[in-house]
């Protein structure tokens, strides 16, 4: 994913922003209500009428692989006729008939190479048909995720939601590529192969249709019996990925801990039952392929006794050696198609699970869009106001209640209290990455609701607890709210930020290539970067959720006095733990149970003798 794709929407960017993470790849003890994204109510019949409309846009490719696979396989029928001549010109020992044999041969040798070179030519429009259909899905599937509200994010594990968009497509993909192949080869052949046989002998041909079916319906009910285990084995798969992805990412966390043992039992669990779906699936897919060949192999018995009592009395046909050759060539041929199904039906049921995953996804309910008269803005003064905001992630228990703020561009406004009173989720809903239950948050004057998410999002700058570097240059980190900014500018930032010592000691300063997550900077060196790319986007109101808990004291100090400048004249909104840090607020709210109990400045609050009163207190204590 291209790592400019969000950019300007928010200054910053973390992996969560709501504080949802978990160590679990498929709980969700987040609490947020979880859509039904599993997929099990698409009937197969919608499943292949939505994957056609994926063919739909590449029908030149389709097409042609359609007249290649009729011209291939017209081709490879006349064969046997052209075998079977051959054999009747054979009359005895010594008696051939060369004369009339040599063109016939000449004849079947450019059949043959023709039959080859249509099949080639089928087999890569097939290939592009399929791949180009991959490649429209995984951009569907990827931009939807950046559609999704962060409600859906944070209630869905990253890794299964991962999985649908790289591991499913390309099932998706394989079953594509095969059942095409077996679509555009197999209808044409038992069509052809039944015409032909007709011609050769209609009474033959009737016995081949009639005991064809037998194997078609063995092929059914292993398919149906098989379908449900393939649903459960892609389903567990995805399941096992958010389970590697959430304990690799948080692999420091799980050696500190000694979690090992524990995490390895876990994943050994999730891998057994995977194991279980998938050998089951295996082994009732497996039984479809030798039973229907079995009784291919019998219907091929029986047209060779009925030629040969056909040769012998003329009954029911008179035939000749040859012409039972080709009919017995036919035979084979008219049931290889489904063979050719079946022996592929493993990966159809797979891809099929597959795309009804991906559909689940793409089906999933959207972030409202904005209305079509939300107003775009650009250069925001900073006023904002709420007016007895209300919030819950879920409906039932509260979390925020009756919260007004009147910030006045330039305040600076501190939040504190414990954890889990609300006051990340205040700077959520100041972004809109949700929206409130009721009351109204105002951004000079207007109603956030009625303005452009990216250009609110535009006038936001954030830095969280949680860092969040891309692989790619220090520059380009900086930049990432403003990607066309200068490298005079980027220094600048960093120099305002103090990042700029140790940026110059790297081995290619600003070009240097980091590696995923910010590779092996320090964690403050990280949060420094962070700090640099807000500063280099100079916005109007600043989001600063602890974000000086990972520098050091003296480093703090320095990237303090940053902030002080940067603030001045800039609504700030700061979440911080560490009071020292917010002594100088315009107005400190103390929250406790998603309520603001106490509001007023340093002096006042301790003043007052209440519970922020009591927390400044414990941290001198402490200190």
């Amino acid at each position: 994913m291209n790592p400019y794709a969000s950019a300007g929407s928010v200054s910053t960017v973390t992996a969560s922003v709501s504080g949802n993470d978990n160590l679990n790849g498929d709980n969700n003890d987040s609490g947020i209500p979880r859509q039904n994204i599993s997929g099990e109510r698409l009937s197969t019949a919608e499943v292949t009428r939505r994957l056609l409309s994926y063919v739909r846009p590449h029908a030149g490719s389709f097409f042609i692989s359609f007249i290649s696979a009729a011209i291939s396989v017209v081709l490879q029928l006349y064969t046997p006729i052209l075998i079977g001549r051959g054999i009747d010109l054979i009359i005895d020992a010594g008696r051939v008939d060369f004369a009339a044999l040599m063109p016939l041969v000449q004849t079947l040798a450019l059949v043959v190479v023709g039959a080859a070179v249509f099949q080639w030519l089928q087999g890569y429009c097939v290939n592009r048909l399929c791949y180009e259909t991959v490649r429209d899905m995984r951009i569907q599937a990827s931009e939807k995720l950046g559609r999704m509200p962060l409600s859906f994010i944070d209630a869905h594990p990253h890794g299964d939601l991962i999985s649908r968009v790289v591991n499913d497509v390309d099932q998706v993909g394989d079953g594509l590529l095969q059942g095409f192949t077996q679509l555009f080869t197999g209808v044409v052949t038992i069509v052809g192969t039944l015409v032909f046989m007709l011609s050769i002998s209609v009474p033959m041909a009737i016995v081949v249709v009639l005991v064809t079916p037998l194997s078609v319906l063995a092929a059914s009910l292993i398919a149906k019996f098989s379908n449900r285990s393939f649903g459960d084995q892609q389903r567990i798969q995805g399941q096992l990925g958010g389970y590697i992805e959430e304990y690799v990412g948080n692999q420091k966390l799980v050696e500190a801990f000694a979690h090992g043992p524990e995490a390895r039992h876990g994943f050994d669990g999730i891998n057994d039952e995977l194991y279980t779906a998938g050998e089951r699936a295996q082994f009732l897919s497996s039984l479809s392929n030798p039973g229907t060949r079995f009784i291919n192999n019998i219907i091929y018995a029986v047209v060779a006794i009925i030629g040969c009592v056909g040769v012998i009395t003329g009954v029911p046909a008179a035939l000749t050696v040859g012409e039972v050759q080709t009919f017995l060539s036919y035979a084979n041929q008219y049931t290889k198609p489904f063979n050719e199904v079946t022996s592929v039906i493993t990966q159809i049921q797979t891809a099929y699970a597959s795309a009804r995953r991906l559909f689940a996804l793409l089906d999933a309910t959207e972030e409202v869009p904005d209305a079509p008269d939300a107003l775009e803005i650009s250069d925001a003064r900073g006023d904002v106001t709420l007016s007895h905001v209300d919030f819950s992630y879920v409906k039932d228990r509260k979390l925020l209640q009756d919260i007004c703020i009147d910030a006045r561009s330039g305040m600076r406004f501190a939040l504190v209290g414990p954890t889990g009173c609300g006051k990340t989720t205040l700077i959520n809903l100041l972004l809109r990455f949700y929206d409130v239950d009721a009351g109204t948050i105002e951004l000079d004057g207007m109603d956030t609701q009625g303005i452009t998410r990216a250009s609110l999002r535009r006038s936001f700058g954030m830095v969280l607890q949680d860092t969040w570097l891309f692989e790619g240059t220090v520059h380009d980190n900086i930049a990432y709210g403003k990607p066309d900014a200068t490298r005079e500018e980027v220094v600048e930032a960093a120099r305002r930020a103090h990042a700029d010592k140790f940026i110059a000691a790297l081995p290619d300063g600003y070009d240097t290539v980091i590696g995923e997550d910010g590779g092996s900077f320090s964690a403050g060196q990280k949060q420094l970067l962070c700090i640099a790319r807000v500063m280099l986007t100079d916005p109007a109101i600043l989001l600063l959720d602890e974000a000086t808990s990972s520098i050091d004291t003296r480093t703090e100090l320095q990237v303090q006095a940053a902030f002080d400048e940067l603030m001045a004249g800039r609504t700030s909104f700061v979440v911080a733990h560490r009071l020292s840090t917010i002594r100088n607020s315009d107005c400190i709210l103390y929250m406790r149970d998603g309520v603001i109990e106490e509001r007023g400045t340093h002096d006042e609050l301790l003043a007052l003798g209440g519970a922020y009163a009591e927390l400044y207190n414990s941290q001198f204590a402490e200190a």
